[in-house]
Parts: C-alpha cells; structure tokens; sequence
C-alpha cells in the first residue's frame, strides 16, 4: 500500500543582492525572503534553498523550486511538511501566513 508524499507548497517572492540574507515575513500570502547573492548562474536559487530549508528546520534536499527558476516570485515545495506546518513555522515571520 503506497503511502500519500506529503508535499507542501508556498509563494515565495525573492529579493537578490540584500544586505543579509532573513525571511521578511508574508505580503498578501507571499513570503518575502532577502538573499545577498546576486541572480546569476543560480546562486539566489542555491541560497534561497538553503535559507528556507534553515528557516523551516528540514534538510536542503527536501527543498525546492516548483516553479520560476529565473523569476524573482517563485513557487516552493518542501518535502516531508504538510501546509499547516509550514504555516506554523512561518508564522513569526508575519500574521498574514493563512492566506
């Protein structure tokens, strides 16, 4: 009997070349993550990967990007998290998680 993947997604819109890499918390559902790499050859990807993965508690492999790998809004699977646990690891980053 196969077991159902839990798979949870969120929007993400990221913000290259910041001063320091932080999760500024949730803008009409959209989480807003600043990374100091610059959007060239995937290195925003690379660390926005590993902030995310940091930031929620889980391994970087279970971290991924769904869709808009060259686009600044993206959308993020995480492995393993069902959305409610997402949400509720998120949710000092701002009250606007539900969305």
């Amino acid at each position: 009997m196969a077991v159902a993947k839990k798979e949870a997604r969120i929007k993400v819109r990221v913000y290259p070349n910041a001063a320091r890499g932080e999760v500024a918390g949730f803008v009409e559902g959209v989480l807003r993550v600043k990374v100091t790499a610059p959007p060239v050859k995937g290195k925003a990807n690379k660390e926005l990967v590993a902030l995310l993965s940091q930031v929620l508690g889980v391994d970087k492999s279970l971290v991924s990007i769904a869709t808009g790998q060259t686009s600044r809004n993206k959308v993020i699977a995480v492995d393993g998290l069902s959305q409610e646990e997402i949400m509720k690891r998120l949710s000092s980053f701002g009250a606007d998680a539900s969305r």
